[in-house]
């Protein structure tokens, strides 16, 4: 499984073992929103910050393509849903691992909501995708959330490690989940889970420091890294954000550290 150990470190860091991840899937999802429009652009900014490697579609590759600055790890997603569905949760493989080879990715990710109506299909699929990358020697990050009828809080420690368990016994590499609001709670997740977990970023936060103490919080409860889009594509100053948590989480810096980047 050489091939899968090279792959992974060109998306985690060879010393601190983490990874910054910043996901620019939503326009599949959502449409083309702020921070995602001109794609180079985006990816220029977050790259320079030293993000260890983005999350796209198989038709932004091209897009996105730079063919110079800091070269970024390219995580191909491949499962998808928009939110004019009438089951938004519901989430379909739109790529495979094969065609995300010949897209020149170094790893991929699914998406699997547990809880919500279609579970069983979404779950079928991640043992597909799973099995595919396996034989592909392809690294595999499972987003992993709870989301239906049976969750009233899908930032709930108990859910959230279940959704971090399911993760990693079916076959992730690393698994992505939502941060549970405290190092003593994420702390429980990370210790049920046997492979990395990074933290999502969820919706556009009110404040810098907001996002900085997520951050912080989660690589003190023994995290691997974040896996944040709109709270860094969508800053207005995509650079300065990434380099300000690429720090926090590779160096352990403070938040009153990554709050003197921003401000510089």
């Amino acid at each position: 499984m050489v091939g899968k150990r090279i792959r992974l470190e060109r998306i985690m860091d060879r010393v601190s073992g983490k990874t910054v991840i910043v996901p620019m899937d939503h326009g599949v999802t959502l449409g083309p929103m702020a921070g995602l429009t001109d794609m180079r652009q985006t990816i220029n900014a977050v790259a320079a910050g030293g993000a260890n490697a983005i999350v796209i579609h198989k038709g932004l590759v091209e897009a996105g393509h730079r063919r110079s600055g800091r070269d970024v790890g390219l995580i191909i997603h491949l499962s998808a849903s928009t939110c004019m569905a009438p089951d938004p949760n519901c989430k379909v493989l739109v790529c495979c691992v094969e065609e995300a080879i010949k897209l020149g990715a170094d790893a991929v990710s699914i998406h699997v909501n547990i809880g919500a109506e279609d579970e069983k299909s979404m779950l079928k699929d991640f043992g597909h995708v799973a099995k595919e990358a396996l034989d592909w020697g392809m690294p595999l990050l499972a987003m992993m959330y709870m989301r239906g009828s049976k969750v009233k809080n899908g930032f709930e420690v108990r859910l959230v490690k279940h959704a971090a368990r399911v993760g990693a016994e079916l076959g992730a590499d690393i698994v992505k989940v939502p941060y549970t609001g405290s190092v003593e709670s994420f702390r429980e997740v990370v210790g049920g889970c046997f492979v990395p977990v990074v933290i999502a970023g969820g919706e556009k936060m009110e404040t810098d420091r907001d996002v900085l103490e997520m951050v912080k919080g989660s690589v003190q409860a023994g995290g691997a890294g974040v896996s944040i889009g709109r709270n860094a594509f969508q800053h207005s100053e995509p650079e300065k954000i990434v380099r300000a948590i690429n720090k926090m989480v590779h160096n352990g810096t403070a938040v009153e550290e990554g709050l003197k980047e921003l401000a510089a």
